[in-house]
């Protein structure tokens, strides 16, 4: 069985690191030699560390926790809302709104603020609105709702956070530590394992091994919740 992952996360080019040059020393351990000047991870120390965070993340679905997925870098955005709405929970995949943990009070009102929006058509002052007025409330509530859609249902704080290239998301992994929130992430050559409670060492710039790592961290979570039908449905509330 770990044979085969290896030799899927391989085709997925999980196993492809940064430039050489570009690489954190704390990763040595991950890491298997330097090819053309890329460094090269190993990938059965990402099975193994998969296998480590599958399991802390199926017992908090169990339990009824919540975990937030963030990843918003482009080639990560799809696959993280995907791999959240899959097992029933939340997710970041637009823009990291500083103090979204640590200010959660604000980021409340900005939901709030969404809701009213999305409802505007049926408050009395709607009919007295001009269309120009219309159209920025318009362009106001599309743009609430790219960066907090999939944290709408998101009561209180995580319980943790699966992280996409924990060296771009630094602003949440460290409002995460600093909360004491438990970080699994995936970590390029270029990341620092150290600041990450499960370290995933893999590609977090290719679209197939981002979708291929995330898929292998919420199958043990589907797989423990019943297909995901006991627990709470995030994202979409």
């Amino acid at each position: 069985m770990a044979n085969n992952l290896i030799e899927e996360l391989v085709e997925a080019g999980v196993h492809f690191g940064h430039q050489s040059r570009k690489w954190n020393p704390r990763m040595k351990r991950f890491l298997l030699q330097k090819r053309s000047g890329v460094h090269i991870i190993n990938v059965e120390e990402t099975v193994n560390r998969l296998d480590e965070a599958g399991e802390f993340l199926s017992k908090l679905a169990v339990a009824g926790k919540q975990i937030l997925f963030v990843g918003c870098k482009r080639q990560a955005q799809e696959a993280v809302r995907a791999a959240a709405d899959a097992c029933g929970q939340f997710y970041v995949n637009h823009r990291w709104l500083g103090g979204t943990l640590t200010n959660m009070a604000t980021i409340r009102k900005s939901i709030n603020r969404l809701a009213y929006l999305e409802a505007i058509e049926k408050s009395p002052e709607y009919k007295s609105m001009s269309k120009k007025e219309l159209a920025s409330l318009g362009r106001e509530c599309a743009k609430l709702a790219r960066n907090l859609q999939g944290i709408r249902g998101l009561e209180g704080m995580p319980d943790a956070l699966v992280v996409v290239d924990a060296a771009r998301e630094d602003i949440a992994v460290n409002e995460a530590r600093r909360l004491k929130i438990p970080i699994v992430a995936i970590v390029d050559s270029n990341a620092d394992p150290e600041l990450i409670d499960y370290p995933i060492p893999g590609n977090d710039d290719a679209i197939r091994s981002i979708r291929i790592l995330l898929q292998n961290l919420i199958d043990p979570i589907i797989a423990a919740t019943d297909g995901g039908k006991n627990i709470r449905r995030g994202g979409r509330n």
